[in-house]
């Protein structure tokens, strides 16, 4: 089980501070918030605060600064590496009132890599050698930036060598009643060198200086249902529970509602498992998976556990639903090949549509969806196969079929089912929510069968 943030503010803060240009200009996604936040969670340890700032001196200290007053422990994440925008090892030193010392290891660290790798060491890597006096260093198996770790306080006062015993005037710890200790680590910011710092070497430093703390958390993740709609069926019978300490959250996905239950302390396993009964009982069906779940390995699974094969027939969702299926390891011994018809000759000459149907229906109609799943369903050989066809915008809506409609059919040995739908979101979105929802039809199909 995972843990969850809700409540519990009481317990050992933790705090992020993602530093980079690039974050702020959003020229790059900030995936080491969730992948952090989730790993922390994990372990017990919940994610109080995260902040991204510029490659500018005067934030990352501000920054750290402000993050030093409040929390137990704070991860910086990039700006070790050796070039101009590279701030982080120098402004977190400067601000603790620490000299940078070159680190013999991460020199010979530095040469064996450039040595292996038969290339001429930069003379810029240099400064990724010197760190800050006292500090634990983390080598870096797949870069040269090492990672960084510095007890900063311990029973409120503040860890220095050369026989300091107060903090700069800079820097707000703790106050002395507190008995925790304080660590700022700093990791590099490519995330193949920073994933596998933190779980060999970050996280036997929580295990050793963090005591343990109980958090219980449990996703279930549902479709067809919109997330007011899930608070309102499951809420007045998760209140025995919410008054015993579960935490309820609701998060909306494209075409899916997570219901997320956590509780910290002694009994939180029991309180979560209580809370997810109830939600069991209310949602049936509609509950598709839980945690990381996705509709696409269900439906693989389902597939393999029953010896079925799939096919696809797509037109709208531009093979989208092909993609979510061979994301799932296995998939091949299940699922057998797709189109994307997207073109009417397509449908006609690929999927045996009728020109007479797309004369009489339009290429987005039940009829065309129809004999789409029919037609993938034969030339593929499979006992299941699924078709779209829909209008993903923003132009071609008509009255009638007005932006936002799809139908979804599946074929199987039983007949043909076909969903009409409205799904009036953006393209990308459009296209996530109707391959959400084909999924879910065939999940259906298989559980009922």
């Amino acid at each position: 089980m995972t843990a969850s943030s809700e409540g519990f503010a009481s317990r050992m803060i933790v705090e992020l501070v993602n530093t980079g240009s690039e974050l702020m200009l959003g020229r790059v996604l900030n995936t080491h918030q969730q992948w952090l936040c989730r790993r922390l969670a994990d372990l017990g340890h919940v994610v109080t605060r995260q902040v991204a700032v510029a490659d500018s001196g005067t934030e990352i200290q501000q920054a750290v600064r402000e993050a030093l007053g409040r929390a137990d422990l704070i991860i910086t994440t990039g700006g070790l590496g050796p070039t101009s925008d590279d701030l982080t090892r120098e402004l977190v030193a400067d601000l603790l009132g620490k000299k940078l010392i070159e680190n013999q290891a991460v020199l010979a660290h530095i040469e064996k890599r450039f040595a292996r790798l038969k290339r001429p060491r930069p003379a810029k890597t240099s400064v990724e050698t010197f760190v800050p006096e006292g500090a634990l260093v983390f080598l870096n198996q797949f870069g040269t930036a090492p990672g960084l770790a510095v007890e900063v306080g311990e029973d409120g006062r503040w860890k220095m060598e050369n026989g300091e015993k107060s903090p700069p005037p800079s820097v707000i710890l703790h106050p002395p009643s507190s008995s925790r200790k304080k660590w700022l680590v700093m990791l590099p910011g490519p995330p193949r060198e920073l994933r596998p710092m933190f779980d060999d070497s970050v996280v036997p430093l929580l295990k050793r200086e963090f005591a343990d703390e109980i958090f219980v958390c449990r996703t279930l993740r549902t479709t067809g249902i919109g997330e007011s709609r899930v608070q309102e069926m499951v809420a007045a019978g998760l209140q025995p529970s919410v008054s015993r300490g579960l935490a309820v959250g609701y998060c909306a996905r494209p075409g899916a509602v997570d219901v997320r239950l956590s509780a910290a302390g002694k009994g939180a396993e029991k309180i979560v498992r209580a809370g997810e009964a109830v939600v069991q009982k209310i949602l049936g069906t509609n509950i598709f998976g839980f945690d990381d779940d996705e509709i696409e390995n269900v439906v693989v699974r389902l597939l393999t556990e029953q010896k079925k094969t799939l096919a696809l027939a797509e037109s709208c969702t531009g093979g989208n639903i092909a993609h979510r299926v061979t994301n799932v390891p296995g998939a091949s011994v299940v699922f057998l090949g797709g189109v994307v018809s997207y073109a009417n000759s397509a449908k006609v000459k690929i999927t045996g549509v009728r020109a007479e149907t797309l004369r009489q229906h339009g290429a987005v109609s039940e009829a065309a969806a129809r004999e789409m799943a029919v037609g993938a369903r034969e030339k593929f050989g499979a006992d299941f196969a699924i078709a779209v066809a829909g209008i993903a915008g923003p132009g071609g809506g008509t009255k009638d079929k007005p932006v936002g409609t799809v139908f979804v059919a599946l074929a199987s040995a039983s007949g043909v089912d076909v969903k009409k739908m409205l799904n009036p979101w953006d393209r990308a979105t459009f296209k996530e929510v109707t391959a959400t929802q084909a999924l879910a039809q065939l999940r259906t199909r298989m559980i009922s069968a």
